[in-house]
């Protein structure tokens, strides 16, 4: 029988860990929380210091059951969750229903699944942090206040089943503003001239021209430009000077969450959230023939931090491959994020000699490029700098000042692995010598608006502002999409009409919840409560006064209004009204619910089964778009594609 009994939240994590602890341990799982407020009310006691009224979840009593049975008889309990606030709350409940008193029951931190941190971390017990269940606590009190309060306000004005958050109000508010940037934005063309020089040794090289008579060579009318290009022919060009530079690039920085969520967005087009889901997986273990091994350090991460053992494998590594030559000469720096958990390490690979190539056959075709970009950062962060020599030729005529720049690289350094980075080799010239025109073009330029975000960018802009923290990025997009506050467009998030009402309504009555500064201010004093240097309840007791009044106004300011379209219903021939669903607009007879008539503004093509609603676009579980009839669940046809 096994003497000791270790608690993690997930069973794959289960798996990896009780094979490599043995028959001593029994490993359970409580397949996540197992207590949260309940659904159906706010369940937090506002009067009594905000005590949140925690309900075991539905289904998780015969967990918590067989947990409890496990735990007869062993020597000691161990809660082994996550290494962050999550899974010290997570383990914080449990310890709470099953061992309230048991001095024998310990929390292990490790921050990766492998023999040795987990040995390491069996041999460093330490007891659950309060201040980090404090800060959870808040985090998820502050979000049920705020929730629970303004999601009737939206089916008051708009319709039921809304919701706003602290979190994701703000980043809909950045990707509506900027629709309102780009639908604003007024093109402006301008344009420059390009030549083509040769040299006295009949070698070619391309220039842009910097100055016309002295000043800005940026033609606002091409007429103008015309006009110089003429000018320009007639006139001798020599070489003025020639300005070589040395400079260094250092490699980017191993990988926190929100960076590796934006490269895998920009280079494998992963989603946040798929990208989370993929790196758990290897986080958990990943089955290498008989062995569960969990292969990269913990995904949640705001911090650059190395332990000292991985940088030295990465070390050796890097010197039995390329070469001491490729080792840095110095400690790279990178700037703190504020609130970054520096006892956290950045994302790695556990074993920088697990290749990816090596690994291939044991993983999904996504999993291993995952797996890549994240063993590829790491290794090119303890590389060596990139060294460049940037060459500059001014190239003078009596009128003009034309620029040429070169690149060639010195030395490869991380760029080795990294990828090929295009030189730009300009003829090799001397001072004063006369060069020739080959050609002249016009160069036309526009200006294009603010691009909209992606999941890339939006994560990025939330982490500079401080909106939210590793663990919320991917759930804040997941859940303004499910909501259909936003939807994909060729990667790229646009806001639906409905996000649109939405953010608008909030703005207004409600703009300290939607202004960035605010919720960065919180998100300092929620991480103040984690530091133990802010009591959770002070939190609450000095954002809840002000915002309920801001409600208590909001709710008699507003009403309801009744928009009327200018169709008539052809059933009963009452007019047609606006009406809002999750999904967006829909025409409703005012004669409802006796009359029972409804069509799409989205689309107006019948539906083919039953000939009498419209379709209308839903979004699945996945945030994955369809079709189905507007008369559903009494129609439930559906498709994938428009009928033509």
């Amino acid at each position: 029988m096994a003497k000791y009994l270790v608690i993690v939240e997930s069973p794959t994590k289960a798996k990896t860990i009780v094979s490599i602890l043995g028959s001593d341990y029994d490993v359970v799982s409580s397949m996540g929380h197992i207590v949260d407020l309940p659904t159906n009310k706010l369940g937090v006691d506002i009067k009594n210091g905000f005590m949140p009224q925690y309900q075991i979840i539905s289904g998780k009593e015969k967990i918590i059951k067989q947990i409890k049975s496990s735990a007869k008889g062993k020597e000691a309990i161990y809660i082994a969750t996550d290494p962050d606030r999550e899974g010290e709350a997570i383990g914080w409940h449990i310890k709470e229903r099953i061992a309230p008193t048991n001095t024998h029951c310990w929390r292990v931190i490790f921050h990766e699944i492998t023999e040795e941190a987990l040995k390491e971390a069996f041999q460093n017990l330490t007891q659950l942090d309060q201040n980090l269940v404090n800060s959870q606590i808040a985090r998820r009190v502050l979000d049920r206040l705020v929730g629970y309060s303004l999601s009737p306000l939206l089916w008051k004005k708009i319709v039921r089943g809304l919701s706003a958050g602290r979190v994701q109000s703000v980043a809909l508010k950045f990707i509506v503003e900027r629709e309102r940037q780009i639908n604003q934005f007024v093109p402006k063309k301008t344009f420059s001239i390009e030549a083509t020089f040769k040299t006295k040794k009949n070698e070619i090289f391309k220039a842009r021209i910097e100055k016309y008579k002295s000043n800005n060579a940026i033609f606002e009318k091409k007429e103008d430009v015309i006009k110089v290009l003429e000018e320009i022919k007639k006139q001798t060009f020599t070489v003025k000077s020639i300005i070589k530079r040395e400079f260094k690039r250092p490699p980017p920085p191993p990988y926190t969450t929100s960076l590796l969520q934006q490269d895998a967005f920009n280079k494998l087009k992963f989603s946040s959230q798929k990208t989370m889901f993929i790196a758990q997986k290897l986080y958990e273990g990943v089955s290498l023939g008989s062995d569960m091994v969990g292969i990269i350090t913990y995904m949640r991460t705001d911090s650059f931090y190395i332990n000292e053992k991985a940088k030295k494998e990465a070390e050796d590594f890097i010197k039995n491959n390329f070469g001491a030559d490729y080792l840095p000469t110095v400690e790279y720096k990178y700037k703190k994020q504020k609130g970054a958990q520096l006892a956290h390490e950045a994302i790695r690979p556990t074993s920088v000699y697990r290749k990816p190539e090596n690994l291939q056959q044991f993983f999904t075709e996504q999993e291993f490029l995952l797996y890549k970009l994240i063993w590829e950062r790491f290794i090119i962060s303890r590389m060596r700098e990139a060294i460049f020599e940037n060459t500059k030729v001014l190239v003078f005529s009596d009128d003009c000042e034309f620029v040429a720049e070169g690149k060639r690289i010195i030395f490869d350094g991380f760029l080795k692995i990294f990828g090929e980075e295009k030189e730009e080799i300009l003829p090799q010239l001397e001072e004063n010598e006369v060069l020739t025109i080959q050609d002249l073009n016009i160069t036309e330029h526009t200006t294009k608006p603010p691009p909209r975000f992606n999941d890339a960018s939006i994560v990025r802009l939330m982490e500079e502002k401080g909106i939210g923290r590793p663990s919320t990025y991917a759930p804040t997009i997941q859940t303004l999409l499910l909501r259909n506050y936003i939807k994909r467009q060729k990667g790229a998030f646009v806001p639906t009409e409905l996000g649109i009402k939405v953010n608008d309504l909030l703005t207004k009555y409600f703009s300290d919840i939607t202004d960035e500064n605010f919720t960065a201010m919180m998100e300092e004093k929620l991480d103040r409560v984690e530091e133990g240097k802010l009591d959770w309840r002070k939190v609450l007791e000095d954002f809840y006064p002000t915002f309920i009044e801001k409600l208590n106004c909001a709710n008699e300011l507003i009403k309801k209004e009744i928009e009327f379209s200018e169709k008539t219903c052809p059933k009963c021939g009452k007019p047609l009204i606006v009406k809002w669903s999750k999904k967006g607009k829909f025409l409703s007879c005012q004669g409802f619910p006796q009359c029972r008539y409804a069509e799409s503004l989205s689309t107006q093509i019948d539906c083919p089964l039953c000939k009498e609603g419209k379709l209308v676009e839903r979004k699945n579980k996945r945030g994955q778009i369809f079709y189905g009839c507007l008369r559903f669940p009494n129609c439930r046809y559906t498709t994938k594609d428009l009928p033509k």
